[in-house]
């Protein structure tokens, strides 16, 4: 059963991430970004410089934009705050009526969403809520994080 929620909590996070991801070309930066962020900071100094950003494309195509303090750096503040701002840009792009709500036809643009849409749509409303998804992506990243 462990591994059966396991797995419903990575498709769940692949239909958020890369749905939206793609709905969102104007967004700052792609939700993968920020797990990677560890990775990325080369010198262990807790933030990112251009040169560190640079082996994240996306990232680097956008690292202006995020930079919100236009000190040269990324820190992991500014990274969740453009994560924050994609998915929200993202949630308005599917959101087609503009009800707050992504209904079974709103979700139908993006097939990994729909076909995951009765595992996130938690209280069965028949509606996916900007908490829903957002506790699904949690939910798939904390069990990403277990596993590694």
């Amino acid at each position: 059963m462990k591994s059966a929620s396991a797995l419903f909590l990575v498709l769940a996070s692949a239909s958020l991430s890369y749905s939206f991801a793609a709905s969102a070309a104007d967004a700052p930066v792609g939700p993968a970004a920020a797990p990677h962020f560890k990775a990325l900071d080369t010198d262990g100094d807790g933030k990112l410089s251009r040169a560190e950003a640079a082996a994240a494309p996306r990232l680097a195509k956008h690292f202006d934009q995020i930079d919100t303090n236009h000190d040269g750096f990324l820190s992991r503040e500014e990274l969740k705050a453009a994560h924050g701002h994609m998915m929200k840009a993202a949630f308005h792009k599917v959101d087609t009526n503009g009800d707050g709500l992504i209904s079974r036809d709103e979700a139908a643009a993006r097939p990994m969403l729909a076909k995951n849409f009765d595992q996130i749509d938690t209280n069965h409303d028949g509606f996916l809520s900007k908490d829903e998804l957002k506790a699904a992506h949690q939910a798939a990243r904390a069990a990403k994080a277990a596993r590694q």
